[in-house]
Parts: structure tokens; sequence; C-alpha cells
């Protein structure tokens, strides 16, 4: 068993450097990000503003056709986006491309907010509304009805169910086996006893569907970050006066082949945009999912509140983790064992003792099980979309079930697998991205038009 473990590790991380150490994939990747940056005239600073008070329930209306609010949808998205990529994913890049990862993750983020925008606009112009008012969205509807693309619709639904096993299954299943590590090694021995515990957990959440998910994420993904973000700025603060050195070094390792090597800052490129959008999942099709059950009847609408995912979980969580990371110096002086939610446990304990474990742990898991139950209807979207409503149960059983295998196997092929999954399942999304933005440009300049219309008779600045 375990030199066929050892093999597939092998065989899957050669697949996912063959997907990732390519030209192509970065170019694919950050270049529909910078051209739709361009296409959609700044949307990420101009929507800004707009984007918070939408979020705040400024502009909802009950009687808008859809499942849950702006707020549950933000959340629901954001339980799956912020998730171990946030903890483990960040060290992870540190560890494999050095500081100046971090800093790659910070440009795929600011780009990858025109990505959400528009994928989540798109998903809401093409979802699919049934009798009973139960809602269907996301880049499969969006190939079928925008581009006519049945083929292409139902490849990227089978990269997305398979994906939900892994990015949104078993890494987050593993991450929290290595991070309470840390703190009771024991937990490494026994991982799949933790798995069951996960394993009903999210079961007795997923059998709600949409509106329990959304129910219980809008709960928990506030208090979450707030736990985390605070743990993490009372590392910061003890260590304040290192603060413009860590920015110093991180950006200088992403941009100057002189002082790092070119190689260095290559692997500085690869790791922080693969780890970034593992992070915020910009491009990758699956927030749209989520999205598309949004009670509006504007498009737009949507896709400004989706687009804060990518702010709120890379520029503010990661940045957090990865600022702690290099102000303690831990990337340096870890342990030979401490890779991945690992180092970022070590990292906080150098200054919060045995505190700093617990703050990873806990952190880990509740954002290990928010990211499992929103992946979870990921999942059984595209599974519904490819083998109809009947596929829905089996889905959620099967994935409940697979929470305990990815507790147990080895953290490299778990990385490996999500890694293959998360590019196969963003391609035929960026293609339709770029063939629908001016579609896109044309529903924005029509929704700011009417909005400021209405402020302006309204009289309001």
């Amino acid at each position: 068993m375990d030199n066929l473990l050892t093999h597939l590790t092998d065989l899957s991380g050669q697949l996912a450097g063959l997907l990732w150490q390519n030209p192509f994939t970065l170019i694919a990747l950050l270049g529909t990000g910078l051209y739709l940056t361009v296409r959609m005239g700044l949307v990420q600073i101009r929507g800004f503003r707009h984007s918070i008070h939408l979020i705040g329930g400024r502009y909802s209306s009950h009687k808008d056709v859809g499942e849950v609010s702006h707020f549950q949808a933000l959340a629901t998205a954001l339980s799956a986006t912020v998730g171990t990529g946030n903890i483990a994913g960040v060290a992870t890049a540190i560890t494999l491309g050095g500081p100046g990862a971090l800093f790659w993750m910070w440009v795929t983020a600011f780009i990858g907010m025109a990505t959400k925008f528009t994928e989540c606009t798109l998903a809401l112009k093409f979802r699919q509304i049934a009798p009973d008012g139960t809602v269907a969205g996301g880049p499969m509807y969006t190939l079928l009805h925008g581009l006519k693309m049945p083929k292409l619709a139902a490849l990227f639904a089978t990269f997305a169910l398979i994906a939900s096993f892994g990015i949104g299954n078993m890494v987050q299943a593993n991450s929290v086996v290595d991070g309470l590590g840390f703190i009771f090694p024991a937990v490494k021995e026994d991982g799949w006893l933790l798995g069951i515990v996960m394993a009903v957990l999210v079961g007795l959440v997923i059998v709600g569907g949409v509106k329990r998910i959304a129910k219980v994420a809008g709960t928990l993904v506030p208090f979450m970050a707030i736990f985390y973000v605070a743990g993490a700025l009372l590392v910061l603060l003890n260590h304040l006066a290192d603060i413009p050195a860590a920015l110093f070094t991180i950006v200088n390792h992403a941009l100057n082949p002189w002082a790092v090597g070119g190689a260095a800052v290559g692997e500085a490129i690869r790791w922080g945009v693969a780890r970034g959008l593992f992070s915020n999942e910009a491009g990758l099709g699956s927030s749209p999912m989520a999205h598309a059950a949004a009670r509006t009847n504007e498009p737009v609408r949507e896709g400004l509140v989706a687009m804060m995912e990518p702010f709120i979980d890379t520029l503010v969580i990661c940045t957090m983790t990865g600022l702690v990371i290099v102000v303690t110096g831990a990337y340096l002086n870890r342990p030979e064992d401490a890779v991945g939610a690992a180092l970022t446990a070590y990292a906080f304990s150098e200054t919060l003792g045995a505190g700093g474990g617990w703050v990873v742990g806990i952190g880990l898991c509740l954002f290990a099980f928010s990211t499992i139950i929103s992946w979870s209807y990921y999942g059984d979207r595209a599974a519904q979309f490819l083998f109809g409503a009947r596929a829905v149960l089996p889905y959620r059983v099967v994935f409940t079930v697979m929470v305990v295998f990815g507790a147990a196997v080895p953290l490299p092929l778990v990385w490996n697998l999500a890694d293959i999954t998360n590019i196969l399942m963003a391609l035929p999304n960026l293609l339709c991205l770029i063939m629908l933005a001016g579609l896109v440009r044309k529903l924005h300049d029509e929704y700011f038009a009417r909005t400021h219309a209405r402020t302006d008779r309204n009289g309001e600045g």
C-alpha cells in the first residue's frame, strides 16, 4: 500500500509540474485576469465602494429571484475560498517559492478581482430557475446557454465534480490533521478518527442543501476570519519593527533576479500564482455556482459582491499568514518536518508559544469545515448538471465518506491532485470569460448608468 501511494505521489507530482511549469498556464491565468482588468475598466477599484454597499444590504429586495441574500452568497463562496489555502497554502508557497511567492499571490488576487466579477456576473445572467424556486448556475450553464457549447459545459462539470473531492475535500481534511498534529503528534497516527468526526459534522450540514450551507457559512465565516486575523495581528504587533524589512524581502525576492537568482524568481511566480489561485479560486469557476443562488435580478450586482472574495481571502487573510511566517523568520529556521500548516503553526508558536499552535489548529478546523461544506454544494451542482437531480444524494454520501479518506492519505499526493484538477477546471472557464467579456462590459455599463441615474434622482452623493 505504501509503495502504491509513493508511486501515485510521484506520478501526480510529475503531471502537476507539467501543467504548472509552463508559460501557457501562467499566461492563461495572469493574462486573462489582466485582460479582464483592462476590459472592465479597473472595476476592482472603481466598483469597490459600491460592492461594500451591496454586501451591507443597501440594494437588497426580497422580491428578487434567488435563494440566498448577497451576504449569504458571499459567505458561502468565502467559506469555500477561506480554507487551508490561507494557512497551509501560503506556507507551502513560501517554503517552495521563497517569500517572493506572497507578492505574486497579491498580484493574482488583484487581477483576480476582475476575473471573479466577470465569472459571477455571467453566472447570474445564465442561471436556471426551477419551478420550485431552486437555482442552478455556474460556468457549465454559461458555456451551455451563453456560448452554446454543451460538450465543453459537460467537460467543465466533470472537472468540477472531480475537483470537489480534491481541493474541496481531501486537501482540507488532510491539512487539519497536519495542523493539529503540530499540537498533538498522536493525531497524525490516527488521522482517520479525526476524519470520521469531520465527516459526521459535514454530513449534518450538507443534507440541507444551499440554504442550510449559507446559513451556517453566514455565521461561521465572520467569526473564523476575525479569530484568525486577531491572532496574526497579535504576532505582528510583537514584530512591528520587523514588518518594513519583511515587506522589502517579499518584494525583492519576487522581482529582483540579481538578488536571489532568476530561477528563484521563477519559482516565486510559479508557487505564488498556483497557491494564489488555490486560495481565492479566481478563474477556477467554483464561486459562480454559489453566487448564482443570490437573490437579485441584477447580474452585475452579484459580480461586484463576488469581487470582494479575492480581496478578503488573499489580500487580507493570506497576507496575515505570510507576514507572520516572514517576520518570525520561521521559513528560514523551520524544523525539517514543518511544511504546510505545520510551518504556519510553528511561526505562530515562535511568538505566542503554545497558544500560537492553538490559533492555527482551531483556525484550520474552522476554515476546512467551512470549505468542505461549500464545495459539497459545488460538486452536487456539477453532479446534477451531468446526471440529473437523482445524482445529488449519492454524491453527498460519497463526498462525506471521502473526508475520512482525505484525512489519512499523504499530504503531497493530495496537493498534487488539487493542483491538477484546479487547472483542468480553470481552462474551460477562462475561455468562456474571454469570449463573453464584451457582454459583461455591456451589462456593467448599463447597470452603472441606471445606478447613477437613480442616485441623481434621489439627490444622493
